[in-house]
This record gives structure tokens, sequence and C-alpha cells, in this order.
């Protein structure tokens, strides 16, 4: 074949095949030939470039999203035959919805069954389905699982946060541990460290009735110097307080020493007692054993529950942290039954903890008539007579068991510790000490589960129909628990005794920032020991 083109002008083409010497004439003008080059001239194909380049991955995208799609919702060739690329009426993801419908309401229906655990990631459960081939079910039962794994880890991440912050407060400061040792040291060197307490000219005061005995009983000697100096400042005749410290033996050495050598005032009278100086019977130091024990088997047993599952607890157990509270535990804490034992010669006290600071003068408490009941405490309610929005007898006692549901009101509203009249006198008359014990026993023998654990659930119970409700602004509590307990500013301001009750003591760093310095006012930040201790830093 030749080709023969004239280079004057394109007139005629003529090819030529030597084989069957034929030829072909292809006549034009000038003009057409003008023509036929600018119909493929560049400015005709760039825009059909263009138009390529724009459908084309168009189309490539929507048929790969069809073969995903027909991958998940096709059973067989057979029932994809229908598809189409612009499907009528979005047929494909009508199709795609009712598939993913069904599957998770299937899901719903047989939970996570058979299913392996939850993938760690959504990338990996992509990647898993799309290597399987698996259908929507199986990606919807994988999703659940994923799901419900993770929400169980956040879970169990927040109860084990619940559950050592409650261990946390049995920890001691290094500060506080310094201030002892320091103390100590001060006992063994310093004479007047060492200086009787209270001075001979003032011992008749320790069982005159006349004066206003404040009761406390603890083994943290910072805790101590707050509460009675804060009683003290506030205190509108401070000579004619005596506070009745009562301490372990291992702290009464550093508790004499800060009370020998830091007087606020000279005229209020401080004695400090170890446990090692009380001379009781056997039958008193019996019942003290047992009461530990039995005390101690109830922080074991709900502990290794909670160790056991895993920290996996809700609702009403969450209450049940209370048993992790150093109060569980605390030889001190429990002995406040015993106080008539403790005190013989006095009539009537005001009991303190640890872990309050009073605002106003405490005299009008030893005034308070209690109308023959054994004492007086706040109820733990804040909506007035009548009505109880705080906890009630339910919030502590299983009312389950027979034994207690025979016995109390599962609406009747508890009342706290922290502030509390006593006479002792009328106590003394009656038989809660030994009550409190028989409780014990018969949550002993019932496998601990009489009541919620804790220091408060038995006294309850042995002081029923023994307590007279005073102002509720005596006593405002909670400040120590998480997040503390919101008053308004009024409220903190007219208590005359605020409670840091909880875990979160103002000594310890997980103490709510909000009320710390209620307390830390209190703080003799100027005595050489607390500097060198570094208390509060």
């Amino acid at each position: 074949m030749k080709f023969y083109i004239s280079t004057t002008g394109i007139k005629r083409l003529t090819i030529s095949n030597s084989n069957s010497n034929s030829t072909a004439a292809l006549k034009s003008s000038p003009l057409s030939s003008t023509a036929s080059l600018r119909r493929i001239s560049t400015r005709s194909i760039f825009p059909l470039l263009l138009t390529l380049s724009i459908l084309l991955p168009f189309f490539f995208l929507r048929f790969a999203f069809l073969l995903l799609e027909s991958a998940a919702a096709c059973s067989s060739s057979l029932d994809c035959s229908g598809w189409t690329l612009f499907p009528a009426n979005h047929h494909a993801s009508s199709r795609l919805s009712e598939e993913l419908s069904r599957a998770i309401v299937d899901s719903k229906d047989s939970g996570t069954v058979g299913v392996e655990d939850g993938v760690a990631s959504f990338n990996q459960l992509v990647k898993d389905m799309i290597s399987k081939r698996q259908d929507m079910r199986a990606f919807a039962l994988k999703t659940k699982a994923m799901l419900h794994t993770m929400e169980q880890k956040v879970k169990s991440a927040r109860n084990r946060e619940s559950v050592y912050w409650y261990l946390a407060s049995h920890g001691v400061p290094k500060g506080l541990h310094c201030l002892s040792l320091k103390l100590a040291e001060e006992y063994a060197v310093n004479a007047k460290a060492r200086a009787r307490l209270p001075q001979p000219e003032y011992v008749s005061r320790l069982t005159d009735p006349l004066f206003r005995h404040v009761v406390l009983l603890t083994d943290n000697v910072l805790a101590a110097s707050v509460v009675v100096s804060s009683a003290i400042r506030n205190s509108v005749e401070p000579h004619k307080l005596v506070f009745h410290i009562v301490t372990d033996k291992k702290t009464y050495t550093p508790m004499h020493a800060w009370f020998a050598t830091n007087s606020v005032d000279d005229s209020v009278v401080v004695e400090i007692k170890g446990l090692h100086h009380f001379e009781w019977s056997e039958d008193v130091n019996s019942r003290v054993k047992d009461m530990l024990e039995i005390h101690r088997l109830i922080w074991k047993r709900y502990y290794d529950d909670f160790k056991g599952a895993n920290f996996d607890f809700d609702g009403e157990d969450k209450r049940k942290l209370d048993v992790l509270s150093p109060s569980s535990l605390s030889l001190l804490n429990h002995l406040r039954i015993y106080v008539p034992e403790l005190f013989p010669d006095l009539n009537k006290i005001v009991f303190l903890d640890d872990d309050v600071v009073v605002q106003h003068d405490l005299s009008s408490l030893w005034d308070i008539n209690l109308g023959g009941n054994v004492f007086g405490a706040v109820l733990d309610s804040w909506c007035g007579d009548g009505c109880c929005s705080g906890r009630k007898y339910s919030h502590y006692l299983n009312f389950s068991y027979p034994l207690i549901s025979s016995n109390f009101d599962p609406d009747r509203c508890t009342w706290l510790y922290g502030v509390n009249v006593f006479d002792l006198e009328a106590w003394r008359k009656t038989n809660i000490t030994s009550t409190y014990h028989q409780w014990l026993k018969h949550n002993l023998n019932s496998g601990l589960a009489l009541w919620i654990p804790g220091e408060l659930a038995p006294s309850l119970m042995a002081f029923k129909d023994h307590m007279y409700p005073i102002d509720p602004s005596w006593h405002v509590a909670r400040l120590g628990e998480r997040p503390p307990q919101i008053f308004s500013k009024e409220i903190l301001e007219d208590a005359a005794v605020v409670h840091f009750s909880g875990p979160a003591k103002p000594w310890l760093e997980i103490g709510s920032p909000e009320v710390r310095n209620i307390w830390n006012k209190h703080v003799n930040f100027s005595n050489k020991f607390i500097k060198r201790c570094r208390i509060m830093e």
C-alpha cells in the first residue's frame, strides 16, 4: 500500500494496492479540509478529556461501592441480579438499610452470646469484616461486642478509681508522720513537753459538772489541735471548757507534747489520756476485742467482694464503699459506744469528731434539755421538720431480713455523728451498749449481711428511741465527700460546726480545695514543727 500526499494542499488522496493494481481517489475542496482539521483540533479534545476525567472516577467509585454493598447484602449471585448502576427508587440503599436494621434487631435478641470478645478498635473491626467477608449480622454483633467491652472497661476504671480514692484516705501524709516523730522526740528531750496535763491546780475541773466537758477520741495530733483551737477561739467563755482527749499508746507522747507546748488559752484545761491508762475489767476488754474482730471481718468480707468482682459494681453497691473508710477499722472510732465507761465521773458531755471545725460558741449545747433521751444529734435532713431529704434507715439496713424489717422503719431519717450531746447519767440507766453488741452478733450469725458496713448502722439500731433531734445549724456534714456536699455560703457560715465526714479529709491530698481553707485557718503554721515538716505544702 502506498500513500501520496501533496505539499501544496490536499486535493487528492490516492491509495494504491500493488497486488490488485486498484486505485481510490478522494476529492475534496480546501474549505472541507479546513473544517476537518477544526473538528480534531485541541479545542475539541480538551473538553472531552476534562469530562472524562470527571465522570470516570465517579463510575469507578460507584462500581466499587456496589461491589462492597453486594458482598454484605447479597446472600447469592441471584440476589444481586437486579443491581444496577443507578437503581430506581434507591433500591440498593433501602435494601442495605433493611439488612442493617434486621441485623441490629437480631443482635439485641441474641446479645453477644457466641461472639468472641470485641475487637480492640473500629479499624480492626473493618479489617476483619473485609478479610472474612462476613455478613451484616456479624458486623452488628461484633460492633455490639466491641462497644460492650469498651463500656465495661470504662466502668471498671471508674470503679477502681473510687476504691483507690477510699483506700488513699488510709494513708498518713509524710508531713503528719514527721510531726508525730518530731513531737515524740521533743517529749523525750524537753521537760516542758512532759509537763503534767492539766496543771495540778486545775485537776479538780476534770470532773466538775459546772464546767463544759468536750470529749475527743483521735490519733491525729494536727486534727486534734484544729478542733481544740477552733472551739476555744469561738467560745464566749473559753475558761469554762475542759477537753478530754483520748488517744492510742503510740500517739500519746506526741499528743501530750503538742498540747503541753502549744496553748491557745492558759485558762483552758486539756487532759490527754492513752488507752493504756484505762483499767477496764476483763469483761469490757473481751467485748471490745469481739467488737473490733467483727468490724474487721465485715471490712475484709466486703473488700474481698469488691476485689473478686474486679471492682464491678453500681447502684446500691456503691454505698458499700463506706466500709473502705478508715473509720471502719479505727479502734478509737468504735470506742464511742464505751464513753460511759471511759468517763465514769462525767454526767453531760459534748462529743466531737476529730474532722470537725468549730465556727461558733458551743455553750448552748450543754443547756439543751434532751427530754429524758440519752443523746442529741442533728438529723440527716435539710428540709425542716416532718421530712427527710437525707439518708434514711433503708440506706444502711437490709430490710430484706425479717429481723430488720420487724424492728425498724425504713423511712425513718437517720442522725449524724460528729457533734453529739450525751447525757451519760441517762445512758448508764439503759442497755444501749449491750444492745449494740447483740446486733453485732446477729449480724455475724446472718453472714454479715444485716446492714451496709460502717460504724453508724449498729449505732442507729442501739440508740433507737434514745435520740433527741437538735437544730440543724449545729452541724453541717459531708464536706469530705466527692464532690463535697454543696451548701450555700450562708449555711456554711451559720453552722456552729462543719464536719469533713467522708474520705477526703482536709489534711489529705485528696481533700477538696474548695472547703479546705475552712480547716487551714486554724492550723498553727507558725509552729516550728509544722514548718520543719512542711505541713500542707
